[in-house]
């Protein structure tokens, strides 16, 4: 390829130093605007590095979920998902995490960066009990920078109009996509077909 950057210097030449602005919005706890995001936030973005490499997976439940412990201190709930772990495994071995918070109809997000351990304590996992289950783990989260992110790509986007949604019919079906996946091992209709179900049945 051609034309690539690779220096820092290339980089600042090309788009200048972050203004002022942009800069005192990073804080290293989060004051009261921002735990009122983590507060109205149904939806949050969860990323970790590791030796198998990166993953960035999303974690979604009633408003409030991630629960706030203190100003430096998250709490995420790790519900029913694939087993595949990506994330939990990359914590065990490089403890940093980076969170971004979404609220429907809302443009600005948070972001929030830090340390992570995964943890049992029954106390903790208590907090997070819904219909009578309980979360296998937490994901306790240590804040190093928090900061909020302007609208502009939810503007650009255009991602709360109703007009620019997309019809899930235009678009292959999960049960379309495992058969194909599988080389036909997999009953995509069947597969459909049972997901509702499946999906209500698992959500805790």
């Amino acid at each position: 390829m051609k034309d690539c950057i690779t220096t820092i210097e290339q980089l600042e030449a090309l788009y200048g130093q972050p203004g002022e602005r942009a800069l005192v919005k990073e804080i290293d706890h989060l004051n009261e605007d921002y735990q009122a995001f983590v507060r109205a936030s149904p939806f949050v973005v969860l990323a970790t590095a590791g030796t198998e490499g990166l993953d960035c997976s999303p974690k979604g439940d009633p408003p409030g979920f991630v629960q706030i412990i203190d100003g430096r201190t998250l709490v995420v709930p790790d519900r029913p998902g694939n087993n595949r772990l990506d994330n939990l495994r990359n914590l065990l071995g490089d403890p940093r995490i980076s969170l971004l918070f979404i609220i429907p109809g809302v443009g600005e997000t948070l972001r929030v960066n830090g340390r992570a351990t995964i943890s049992t304590d029954p106390a903790l996992l208590a907090r997070f009990e819904m219909r009578g289950k309980l979360p296998r783990s937490v994901i306790v989260v240590q804040v190093d920078r928090a900061y909020f992110h302007c609208s502009k790509a939810i503007v650009r986007s255009e991602l709360w109009s109703a007009s620019a949604q997309v019809a899930r019919s235009s678009l292959p079906s999960p049960g379309a996509m495992h058969q194909r996946l599988s080389g036909g091992g997999i009953d995509g209709q069947a597969y459909d077909r049972e997901l509702p179900q499946r999906t209500e049945a698992g959500l805790y």
